[in-house]
């Protein structure tokens, strides 16, 4: 017998089995909501009630989806801490009641098993899962600001130990079923087909349990006692702070919650858990940090194009096997699997392509991520050529050759010559206009740009830049293509740096002029990254190479004005031959015990200047970002960026924007649009007109406007 339309469903079998269906109606996915409490208390007064049940499972309905987490819109209808408390300790009692079944409880798991989803699994006796790629385990509550509030920071540690927890906790880390297997999270991994099966033979031939870890002597000694744990707490919050900062409460908080429970016990444990997640839940990081998410969330579903639908893309052909040919053929053929086909004009260029995506492949395989097998069927989707043969046949060609607008356009000629005629051109470049690149096309509508960062495989942005004539639908079929291939992708409109690169500009010409000021070069780049970028200004330059920077300023400055400007010693930089990590030759040195750890004292004396720390690190994230956030809002006014929201995603993603500070236009809002123009008017006063508000933020400062009304 089976309970129908509802969330969750209690099936009794007659072999004494009763089996939890978990199918949210009307979604893709399984997140837990405080509105299915009475429908879970339901099922299980139904159980406990049962004389007869021999075990209990805990299925999804729905393949590849067990729980991927609680509904994260619940905590934003929270008006204090205390009612984000009360929603921690709901799941806890839930969780609780579960856990204390007289009869084994077995979890059985396919594809997404995260937070609540985890910590539902987590509160079962045993668990098994499927060895799905789907697949995944994790607690990435900390990626949204919070810890896990259901019971996760006190079941994790005692199940697996305070140190295999602790990581998983602090970073989000999503494991597969082999790592999970072997972590001690799950019992058993077996194929989808027989999950149910073994989930029921499990809960007939096992005794309930609340599984604790075995540990060896040294672990013993150190997770045993408060001094052993004392010494953990103090090495984790030690590394978590090198990255973080300070900037994200949550690290901390995650860390004081696990060591009150390992002190106090279980009971004291949950409760001191639950007041942590409401707390934090009340946090601007947080709330800042769930912004990122819902956006990302509605970008999803989103074509670029309004409604049109995105056409069928089956074969993709890569121009240039370079190191962004190489990259964007492995998340083509890799990510998105499809057949990619890479043209070059050299055999050593196809080959360096082909040879990008097998180290990659590779390396997941030597660490029992994938195997071999499987790394050598999806190699078998990149092939390449010195001709266009193949190219008849695909349904869209990206372009990744030198920045030059005579080459680029020849491609645009050669592939109407030989592709299809809905091929779609996408072009990577990086600081070439796309209407130019379209001016001699037959097909203009089919050209687009498809701006992907270095290095592709891991960058998730991609930058969508349309030119007056391309079509609604080369908008939405280049967009579902970045999305296989696993980008987050914004749609830009074309112009000088587009979006990313333009708000980068001002920023890091600010840098250069604060080093130039005399301020050390690290204490620049320590500076923002304390403000929260992942890395410093001028260690970015020296990442992208100094002569690339070189080169793309002057078109930025003739295309926007003086305040895209560069200082002008940067020239006696590239005199030197210094061109960045590339040659290693740059603002850090590459040589001895620490490469590109230390700055090469050498560029003071090139630059003629004495390094002296004269302003402090606030003043100096300031001077930089205020620039930053200033060109966001002409890119907003111009029509570069079609919303502040696309506009905070493109600076994060792409440029790394403190993700806690919610991207440039929810920081404006944050700090007031009021108080941003004073700002910047007072730096125009004492450092030049480059800082003059661009008039929409004045407009918006004199109406009292925000950028994302509440």
């Amino acid at each position: 017998m089976t309970d129908t339309q509802r969330a969750f469903t209690l099936e009794t079998r007659d072999d004494g089995v009763a089996v939890i269906h978990i199918d949210v109606p009307g979604e893709s996915m399984n997140t837990l909501k405080a509105t299915f409490a009475d429908e879970v208390s339901d099922v299980l007064a139904k159980l406990e009630a049962l004389s007869t049940l021999k075990g209990v499972v805990v299925i999804s309905d729905k393949p590849g989806s067990f729980v991927a987490g609680a509904d994260i819109s619940m905590i934003d209808g929270c008006d204090n801490a205390a009612d984000a408390e009360s929603l921690a300790r709901q799941g806890q009692a839930m969780f609780d009641r579960i856990e204390q079944l007289k009869v084994p409880v077995v979890a059985a798991i396919d594809g997404a098993c995260l937070g609540g989803g985890l910590e539902l699994a987590l509160a079962c006796h045993y668990r098994i899962c499927t060895d799905s790629k789907k697949t995944a385990i994790g607690l990435p509550e900390v990626q949204l600001g919070l810890l896990p509030g259901s019971g996760g920071t006190q079941r994790l540690p005692r199940l697996i130990g305070i140190q295999k927890a602790l990581p998983l906790m602090l970073t989000g880390k999503q494991l597969r079923a082999k790592q999970a297997k072997k972590q001690g999270i799950v019992d058993e991994v077996v194929p989808a087909s027989i999950l149910l099966d073994a989930a029921v033979e499990k809960a007939l031939n096992s005794k309930p349990r609340v599984q604790k870890v075995t540990h060896s002597l040294m672990n013993k000694a150190l997770e045993g006692t408060s001094a052993g744990r004392g010494i953990i707490f103090k090495k984790a919050r030690e590394q978590a702070q090198s990255k973080a900062k300070g900037n994200y409460p949550a690290l901390d908080k995650i860390i004081d919650t696990i060591a009150y429970g390992a002190d106090r016990g279980m009971s004291e444990g949950l409760a001191y858990e639950a007041r942590q997640f409401g707390e934090l839940a009340m946090t601007p990081e947080s709330k800042q940090l769930r912004g990122i998410f819902f956006a990302t969330t509605a970008m999803k579903k989103e074509t670029g194009a309004g409604d049109t639908q995105p056409a069928a893309v089956n074969r993709v052909g890569v121009l240039g096997g370079g190191l962004m040919g190489g990259g964007i053929a492995y998340v083509t053929a890799i990510k998105a699997g499809l057949p990619a086909r890479i043209k070059d004009i050299a055999e050593p260029g196809i080959t360096h392509a082909l040879k990008y995506s097998y180290d990659l492949l590779n390396k997941k395989v030597k660490r029992k991520h994938l195997r071999r097998a499987e790394m050598e069927q999806a190699m078998l989707r990149l092939s390449g050529s010195l001709d266009y043969s193949g190219f008849e046949r695909v349904d869209v060609v990206i372009e990744a050759v030198f920045e030059d607008l005579e080459l680029k356009q020849k491609m645009v000629a050669d592939i109407e010559a030989v592709a299809p005629e809905h091929a779609i051109f996408a072009t990577n470049t990086s600081s070439l206009p796309i209407t130019q690149i379209a001016a001699k096309a037959e097909r203009p509508q089919n050209v687009i740009g498809l701006h992907y960062f270095s290095p592709v495989d891991k960058m998730p942005l991609a930058e969508i830049i349309t030119h007056d004539k391309t079509s609604e639908q080369t908008i939405a079929t280049t967009v579902a293509l970045a999305k296989k291939q696993g980008k987050t992708p914004i749609v830009v409109k074309d112009g000088a740096g587009f979006y990313v690169n333009r708000i980068l500009a001002p920023y890091m010409n600010e840098a250069a002029r604060l080093v130039l000021g005399g301020e050390p070069i690290d204490a620049v780049d320590k500076a923002l990254v304390k403000f929260g970028f992942p890395v410093g200004p001028m260690k970015l330059m020296d990442e992208v190479g100094i002569d690339v920077a070189a080169k793309v300023a002057p078109i930025m400055a003739n295309e926007l004005g003086d305040r895209f400007r560069a200082p002008d010693a940067f020239s006696k930089l590239l005199d030197d031959d210094r061109k960045g990590k590339k040659n290693k030759k740059g603002f850090y040195s590459y040589s001895g015990k620490k490469p590109g750890k230390e700055v090469d004292a050498e560029v003071y004396s090139l630059l003629g200047v004495h390094p002296e720390a004269k302003l402090t690190a606030t003043e100096m994230a300031q001077r930089t970002v205020f620039l930053m956030l200033n060109e966001a809002v002409y890119c907003l006014a111009e029509g570069i960026i079609r919303s502040p929201r696309d506009g905070d995603i493109g600076a994060i993603f792409g440029i790394g924007f403190p993700p806690f500070r919610g991207g440039p236009f929810r920081y404006m809002d944050s700090l007031g649009c009021a108080e941003v123009v004073g700002q910047l008017r007072a730096y125009a006063k004492q450092h030049g007109e480059r800082y003059e508000p661009a008039p929409l933020l004045v407009e918006m400062a004199n109406e009292g406007r925000q950028f994302y009304p509440e």
